[in-house]
């Protein structure tokens, strides 16, 4: 779901600021590897893809929710860490939020309001990802922009 809205030529697009160091896992990797990714990047967001094409994105808050809160303790039981074996596709968010390169600083600050998400992944015209746009991402274009030129 993009944005219908025109780039302006006052202020930053979203492929300006994006980072394009992204982090994907597919559609049936297990939230084991899910959660090492999590660990070893230390990234919020894991974009899911299938065929190069951006299907899903986990955060690092639906992983906890889908996790036993016994793994890795004394209490821990073959039923908690099966939880590990589960599914990318069994909690993560179909559909995602998304905008293009040319997206506006404005309209995705407004989007992530609006849809209380805190990262919109970049997509191409194709849903190719991109990259993608997290709230720090904007809050320091945001900053940069309010600095005084020396």
């Amino acid at each position: 779901m993009e944005p219908n809205v025109q780039p302006s030529t006052n202020q930053p697009a979203a492929g300006a600021i994006m980072s394009r160091r992204l982090v994907t896992v597919t559609m049936d990797d297990t939230l084991a590897t899910v959660q090492q990714l999590f660990k070893e990047h230390r990234f919020h967001h894991l974009l899911v893809v299938e065929d190069r094409a951006l299907v899903g994105v986990i955060s690092d808050r639906d992983l906890l929710k889908a996790l036993s809160p016994n793994i890795g303790t004394m209490s821990e039981t073959d039923r908690d860490r099966a939880t590990l074996n589960k599914r990318a596709h069994q909690i993560m968010t179909r559909d995602p939020v998304s905008v293009r390169p040319t997206t506006p600083l404005a309209a995705a600050a407004t989007l992530m309001l609006e849809k209380k998400v805190s990262c919109l992944p970049v997509t191409s015209d194709e849903h190719r990802l991109e990259g993608i746009l997290s709230w720090r991402d904007i809050l320091k274009a945001l900053a940069a922009s309010l600095q005084p030129s020396l």
